[in-house]
């Protein structure tokens, strides 16, 4: 699918400036956003992006904030579960 945005020519040159690649950075967005919301499975933002590696799209989302497979609750819960087991060790 080919896709077409519009932006003013001031604020493209602006944007221009910024980011190497205004069309791939729209991308890794949407990709980042659809993977937030659950549209898009890890292995669906790797083809999106057409990258060789899980790991290459892991570092794309966490670029835009996204930590990959980790929630904040399963982060809280694995920090519980290690402070348990760190008292009961010691």
């Amino acid at each position: 699918m080919t896709l077409t945005v519009n932006i003013p020519n001031d604020l493209a040159a602006a944007l221009g400036a910024e980011f190497q690649s205004l069309g791939h950075a729209a991308l890794e967005a949407l990709a980042a956003d659809a993977y937030v919301k659950e549209v898009l499975s890890l292995e669906q933002v790797r083809r999106m992006l057409e990258l060789e590696s899980r790991w290459e799209a892991e570092a794309v989302l966490k670029q835009h904030g996204v930590w990959p497979g980790h929630s904040a609750e399963e982060i809280l819960k694995d920090a519980r579960a290690s402070f348990e087991f760190r008292k009961a060790v010691s």
